[in-house]
Formats: structure tokens, sequence, C-alpha cells
């Protein structure tokens, strides 16, 4: 089990949080074998699917350059013509065996970590500076599995070599007595065979190697458990920030609560505890909706806006009590109110036309009728 710098053990696996920060600093597992055997495997196939069409274009080379006119020996621009010619010819090619090379180079380390490009990995760090620090890397256990892969790495390569070695001999030693065409398509052939071997041997390496990588990669971002809890700490918040963030959106929606208490068609108060303000628009169709709710100093504010506005102030303790405890800001009252509150808005057109002139002044506000269940005493 892993230590950290503290002494603590390591017991916990890392978060979808700590993968994504050394993801961001470029810390994935990456295998080196693994890349060689890809590059190595596709020099090998290319070898073999393009080592003729290369042979030939080697062989018009020589050609063209062992069979010079005496006319271009003795003119000295005419070399260099010569040369940058076939330099051209050499590598439109080559190309066919240095594309199929690039893609394997791209291929080889992104199938183990996938694709990343990190800025934070290419910064200097000036702790690798340290001598100190360099020989505990030099002597360290990671060092040691280096050296020891790469003694198996040695070995192996040299057995797989002497094998190939050992099974070509006789196509080696026919390449010295064939025509110099043949002998370079011979050769080609040869090459990518003994090259196609070389890296299936590379395959148990990498076949070691990725587990390997994968595992000390995870190692080093394990986490105990005081990280976690930091770690859970910061990303749900400190209580004191998330205090004030919460008292700030409180203050935000009571400002918007705020300002539509003036579109209301009547408030309802406790008359000091509580305040709600209600609002029916019939072009809807829907029940009357609660735009405001408030108690104490709240309640006090909702009235003082409401007779700034000339929205009508009503004496209802009950059914205020009712609605601020079943009723949620910008929600329609519930289906058990609907009569009381009907009654209310009723009344309220009554005193409107009373002031406008148009009819008699209503009596007093009746008991309004609220069911058991939505009743609330102080």
């Amino acid at each position: 089990m892993a230590e950290s710098e503290s002494g603590a053990d390591k017991s916990e696996e890392p978060t979808s949080k700590r993968l994504e920060e050394a993801r961001k600093k470029g810390q994935i597992a990456r295998s080196k074998e693994l890349n060689t055997l890809a590059v190595t495997f596709a020099g090998a196939a290319a070898l073999l699917i393009f080592g003729a069409q290369l042979g030939n274009a080697m062989l018009g080379l020589m050609h063209g350059n062992f069979s010079l006119p005496r006319e271009v020996l003795q003119d000295e621009g005419a070399m260099a013509r010569q040369l940058l010619s076939s330099g051209m010819h050499a590598l439109i090619a080559l190309q066919p065996f240095l594309i199929v090379l690039l893609v394997a180079s791209i291929i080889g380390p992104i199938a183990l970590g996938g694709w990343l490009f990190s800025g934070e990995a290419l910064l200097p760090k000036f702790s690798r500076m340290n001598p100190l620090e360099g020989l505990k890397r030099m002597f360290s256990a990671k060092a040691l599995v280096e050296l020891l892969k790469a003694l198996a790495k040695f070995v192996l390569i040299l057995l797989v070599a002497l094998a190939v070695l050992s099974a070509d001999q006789d196509d080696l030693l026919a390449i010295a007595s064939e025509p110099v065409e043949s002998a370079i398509m011979h050769s080609m052939m040869v090459v990518g065979r003994s090259l196609l071997w070389l890296a299936c041997g590379l395959i148990l390496i990498a076949a070691v190697d990725v587990p390997f990588q994968l595992w000390d990669t995870k190692q080093k971002l394990m986490m105990t458990k005081q990280e976690v809890r930091d770690e859970y700490k910061d990303s749900e918040g400190k209580p004191e920030v998330k205090s004030k963030i919460r008292q700030l959106q409180r203050q935000m929606a009571e400002r918007r609560m705020m300002q539509q208490v003036p579109e209301a068609d009547v408030v309802i108060t406790n008359p000091t505890h509580f305040a709600v303000a209600l609002k029916y628009d019939p072009s809807k169709g829907n029940a009357p909706m609660l735009l405001a709710k408030g108690g104490d100093f709240l309640a006090l504010k909702i009235r003082e806006i409401a007779q700034e506005h000339q929205v009508t102030l009503l004496e209802s303790p009950g059914l205020a009590r009712a609605v601020y405890y079943s009723t949620e800001v910008d929600q329609e009252i519930p289906a058990g109110l609907y009569l009381a509150v009907a009654q209310v808005l009723a009344y309220v057109y009554q005193l409107k036309q009373y002031r406008a002139g148009k009819g008699k002044r209503p009596g007093p506000l009746p008991d309004l009728p609220i069911p058991p269940d939505l009743r609330r005493d102080e």
C-alpha cells in the first residue's frame, strides 16, 4: 500500500476530480514499450508491403547515379543538381514507409491513456535539477524495475535475433550470389520478415509493461482518507461561504418578490406577523397565484409597498397563515383554498366598485371556509 509524504496510508481510490486534475498535468499511464512495439510492427509491415516498390526506386537511383554521361561529370553545377534530384526521388520513394511510421508513432502513445496535450507537463520543474533528488530517482524502486526491464528486453531481443538469423541463414547467404536487382528485392523481404519477428518479441515486453504502467499510475494517484475529506470539503464549499451564498440568494429572491407586490390584486395580512400578496388573471384561467409572502419584517415591507401602490389590504389571519404555509412564491394556491380566495377577490372587486362610485359599500369580510388540513394556528 502506498504512503503519502506525511506517512499516512493511501488506501482510497482516486476520485474523479483527482483523475481529472492528474490528466490536466499530464499524469496518465504511458508505455514506451507499447510505443516501440507499434513503430516496429508498423515498420515491418510497411517493408513487407512497400518493400518491392522501395527496392525498385532505390535500384533506379543506383542506375541513374552510376551511369552518368561524361558532360555531367565535368559540370560542377550538374553534380549538385543530381544530388538534389536523387534526394527528392529517395524521399518520394520513402514517403509511404515514413507515413506508416508517423501514424504508428501517433497511435502508439494514445493507445494507452488517450489523446492528451498538457501545457503543465511542458513547464520546467526545478526540483529535477536537485542532485539529491536525482540520486534518489537513480536508486529508487522504479529505477530498479526499469533496469530489470531493459535487461529482460535485451535478452529477449537477442534470443529472437539469434533465432531469426539462424532461420534466415540460407537466405542471407543466397543474397550474396544473386544479381543486384533480385538481391535488393530479396534483402527487403528478409529485413521486413526479420523485423516482424522482432516486433513479435516486443509483444511479450509490452504485455508486461502496460499492466505495470497502469498499476503504477494508479498507485501514484491513490489518496489518503484525509485527502478525500479535504477534497469533499473543497468541492462542497466552506460552511461560511455556503452561508454567505445562501444569504445573497435569499436577498435576491426577496428583492424580486418585492418587485411583484404592486402587481397583486390583494394583500392578506395576519395583521402583523404574516402578509401574502395574491393575483388572479382570469384571461389565463388558472388559479390565483402567490406573488409574495413574508413574516414580521418582510410582512411589514409588503404592507408598505402595497399601500404605496394602492393595493387593497385585507385582514384575515386564518387565510394569511394558510396561504403562507401551504404555497410557495410564484405558485398557485392549493385547491382547498379556492373558495376562500374567491370570496376575498369578490370582496375586493365590490370594494373597488364602491370606491369608483359604482356600487354600495360592502359589509365586513365574512368568515372564510378554510379546510382543517390547511389551517395553521399561531
